[in-house]
């Protein structure tokens, strides 16, 4: 039989670290403006209002932090925020890399939240079903992933030459959020602590492989792309008008 689901075991690390070097720019890809607030404010607002969400961590650019207290702060007040979603929000400092932005997430967390869902602010459109998907499949089977099965064919290649083709029933697009024990995530950045990874972690799930933990599959959608490129940038805002 399925657990229940509990208001308030849950909390979101949401890494927004990153410079989006791809994307160009003079500001970080997160604060540029998406229809009609900036990209990150999407998928925070989403995670912010939901009751099943306790706690909320953010881990900027050191460079930024103060740009995006005082831009929250405004967001807040303006928007009529009810203080106990305003009070539900954390920010921090992000690390060097993705992996450690999130474990400055996971170690700021202050609630009695026993599992973390670690979403990037670059997938704005998250949805609350997903949420809600990801929440229940933490419950009632373990750490698990958002992932969108492959449409097309997927071919391994070397210098410009097809070596090899995928099964691609096999293959599955990596989304977030990317979900786990909070204790189980803290345990593993100790052991990272004490013998340092020979690789540079992507995701949440890399570092849960890594270390033999199991991690299931809740299905994805389109809408949860990430924005990485110019390109993307026409296709987001399409999106965000009809929002």
């Amino acid at each position: 039989m399925a657990k229940t689901l509990h208001f308030g075991k849950f909390a979101a690390v949401l890494p927004a670290g990153g410079l989006g070097k791809r994307m160009g720019g003079n500001i970080p890809k997160q604060l540029m403006q998406l229809g009609s607030k900036p990209v990150y404010q999407y998928s925070l607002e989403t995670f912010l209002k939901m009751d099943e969400i306790a706690e909320v961590v953010m881990a900027v650019p050191a460079d930024w932090k103060d740009f995006f207290e005082k831009e929250i702060e405004t967001w807040f007040s303006t928007s009529n925020f009810p203080e106990n979603i305003r009070t539900k929000l954390k920010i921090v400092l992000g690390g060097k890399e993705r992996w450690q932005s999130v474990e400055n997430g996971v170690n700021a967390l202050t609630s009695n939240a026993e599992y973390v869902l670690v979403h990037d602010v670059a997938r704005p459109f998250i949805s609350e079903k997903i949420i809600r998907d990801v929440c229940e499949t933490l419950v009632n089977q373990g750490s698990c992933l958002v992932a969108k099965p492959a449409i097309d064919t997927i071919k391994i290649a070397s210098d410009g030459r097809i070596e090899s083709t995928i099964d691609r029933n096999k293959v599955w697009l990596a989304q977030t959020p990317q979900a786990a024990r909070i204790d189980l995530l803290k345990q593993l950045y100790t052991r990272i602590a004490k013998e340092p990874l020979d690789f540079t972690p992507t995701d949440e799930a890399s570092i849960l492989e890594f270390f033999g933990e199991p991690v299931y599959i809740v299905k994805g959608e389109s809408a949860n792309d990430k924005l990485t490129t110019p390109e993307d940038f026409e296709i987001f805002t399409n999106r965000a008008k009809h929002i």
